[in-house]
């Protein structure tokens, strides 16, 4: 069983940057890929990136070059670097990963991104 905790969100102005990081409840070592998925009010969740155990990492196409996805296993956690952030990045981002028992996911953290 796995427990994931998002933390970071927040609200801030266009082009700005925020780091998003995902808690996990023990060890990752044995997840093979994390997941960070977004979904604004109306939308369906939409996955953002991720990245595997062996440093494999994937974007969506709408933030390629201006996110980062990054993992820590020392740490238990996996972050989000954003930066140049627009108003159609706003949303709830979510943590996910799967393992032999299902899929966990995090409750969410908010991002807001307006003047």
């Amino acid at each position: 069983q796995v427990q994931l905790v998002e933390s970071g969100g927040g609200l801030v102005q266009p082009g700005g940057s925020l780091r998003l990081s995902c808690a996990a409840s023990r060890s990752i070592f044995e997840l093979n890929v994390m997941y960070w998925y977004r979904q604004a009010p109306g939308k369906q969740r939409e996955l953002v990136a991720s990245i595997s155990s062996g440093g494999y990492r994937n974007y969506a196409d709408s933030v390629k070059g201006r996110f980062a996805i990054s993992r820590d296993n020392a740490k238990n956690t996996v972050s989000l670097h954003m930066n140049s952030l627009k108003p159609e990045d706003t949303a709830v981002y979510y943590c996910n990963t799967e393992s032999s028992s299902g899929a966990y996911w995090g409750q969410g953290t908010q991002v807001t991104v307006s003047s």
